[in-house]
């Protein structure tokens, strides 16, 4: 083999040996050779790598490394064997490092010394380079003067006039840093941790906050409290520290949900100590709704006032005339039902004062109570009773003929007087009569006209007689 072959065998060994190894990337190797401008680095293998001479000097133009030590330095370029720097993470690099590393797309050092039009002025290995003002930070910032002075990391974008005109960017690498942290934060974010974030903004419809390298997540506004509320900012603002709990993240869309109320005590886990079916107590109309009107009874424990709790008043949304949202009145609760969490109560009469309404337990066979016309229905009539109860007043006990006008007799929401005639066990299905009332009414009438009768002294009734029987007889001629 001739003296040019091993020339080309160790050529193609380097490129091969360059190859290994990505620019940018940090390596060890040991010093095996030191020339008069290049040292040689083995870096395992049978390639070695070269690093400059000027790069292995101290500030007094010392040679600061021997053969046999072991350095760290970053490979700056591959191609025609594996060159590695020092200066370049360090911040003192030549001209031609400078450009090896734009072309690398390497980071390097600099200094900001002023702030100028548009950007600032940053000094690189005895350079000046221009940042512009959107590439020195992640965030705008408001006063230019606090970057003058500091050193930051920057990358190179432009290399023009062999190094005169430099523009770089502190931004791009902040970005690049704030990837990487941002996979590695994504992979610990699960359902159920909680983190601490801080408020970037809020909306409408919930706040979003950054949990670190810029991930963020999405606190809705009704997961931030037990009680409903109308206005996020009420709870949190822009720049708020908050302690969140995840609540579920969304692999495709990488879209996290946060919630603030998981990490206080449920209010609904002391509902079966502080309330009880007939229990009276104040409360706030949160909205109404088709079916009802919600009742805040503290703050995240919110009941339903169902519209038939309601005594009607002949139209079907007349019920709505007697509660408004915001106002406060008082309430008997009816049911709850803890499993559903779930509480159904009604307005006492006469809204914010007056006794409680019957609970229904006067609701027996043979009580006689007086009712409200809720509607008419062909085989009978329906009566409001007490909230949460209506009878129903079949046709034939309704003491008026079938071909009678109904509408007209019973009016809804007129008052009607009623006898129990019988209640399933459920208590839900009432049998009511008209007729009934009617009849006693009558046999009342008759008793007291009877009982009249008795009492007036017989004489009087017989001394009239015969006074109206002498004033028909024919007169005498």
């Amino acid at each position: 083999m001739t003296e040019n072959d091993d020339d080309f065998a160790s050529m193609f060994e380097a490129s091969l040996q360059a190859k290994r190894f990505e620019e940018g990337q940090t390596i060890e190797g040991t010093i095996v050779a030191i020339g008069p401008e290049v040292a040689f680095i083995d870096v395992g293998g049978k390639g070695e790598a070269t690093i400059e001479i000027e790069e292995l000097l101290d500030p007094e133009g010392q040679l600061e490394a021997q053969v046999g030590d072991r350095i760290e330095a970053m490979v700056v370029s591959t191609s025609g064997g594996l060159k590695l720097s020092r200066k370049l993470a360090r911040g003192a690099a030549t001209a031609r490092q400078l450009e090896d590393a734009f072309h690398a797309g390497l980071p390097v050092e600099g200094k900001v010394e002023r702030a100028v039009k548009g950007g600032y002025e940053v000094r690189i290995a005895g350079q000046r380079a221009f940042c512009p003002i959107s590439q020195i930070d992640t965030v705008r910032n408001t006063d230019p003067s606090e970057h003058e002075g500091r050193v930051y990391t920057f990358r190179i974008l432009e290399f023009k006039e062999g190094g005169k005109n430099l523009v770089i960017s502190r931004r791009a690498l902040l970005e690049e840093e704030q990837r990487e942290e941002a996979e590695l934060l994504r992979r610990s974010i699960v359902a159920g941790v909680v983190l601490n974030g801080r408020v970037t903004s809020v909306r409408d419809y919930g706040a979003f906050v950054d949990l670190g390298a810029g991930v963020q997540g999405l606190l809705h506004v009704s997961e931030m409290g037990w009680s409903r509320i109308a206005d996020p900012t009420q709870v949190v603002r822009p720049g708020d520290e908050v302690t969140v709990k995840v609540l579920r993240v969304d692999d495709d869309t990488q879209k996290i949900a946060l919630g603030l109320k998981q990490l206080q005590a449920d209010p609904w886990s002391k509902v079966e100590a502080t309330y009880a079916p007939g229990q009276v107590c104040t409360g706030r109309v949160t909205r109404l709704a088709d079916f009802g009107a919600f009742v805040e009874l503290q703050p995240g424990v919110e009941a339903l006032a169902h519209l038939s709790t309601f005594p009607p008043t002949g139209s079907p949304e007349g019920w709505k005339a007697s509660v408004r949202a915001g106002m406060t009145g008082t309430f008997q609760i009816l049911t709850i039902e803890l499993e559903k969490k779930r509480i159904g109560v009604a307005l006492v009469a006469d809204g914010m004062t007056g006794s409680p309404q019957p609970a229904g337990n006067d609701i027996v066979p043979g009580a006689r109570l007086t009712g409200k016309i809720e509607r008419h229905e062909r085989f009978g009539i329906f009566v409001f009773l007490a909230p949460g109860r209506t009878g129903l007043i079949p046709m034939k006990e309704t003491g008026v003929a079938r071909e009678a006008d109904l509408a007209r007799t019973f009016p809804v929401g007129g008052e009607v007087e009623v006898l129990v005639l019988d209640v399933d066990p459920s208590g839900r299905r009432i049998r009511l009569s008209r007729k009934e009332i009617l009849d006693a009414k009558e046999k009342d009438e008759v008793r007291e006209y009877t009982e009249r009768r008795s009492d007036t002294p017989a004489e009087s009734f017989g001394s009239l007689a015969d006074k109206l029987r002498g004033a028909m007889k024919p007169k005498e001629r």
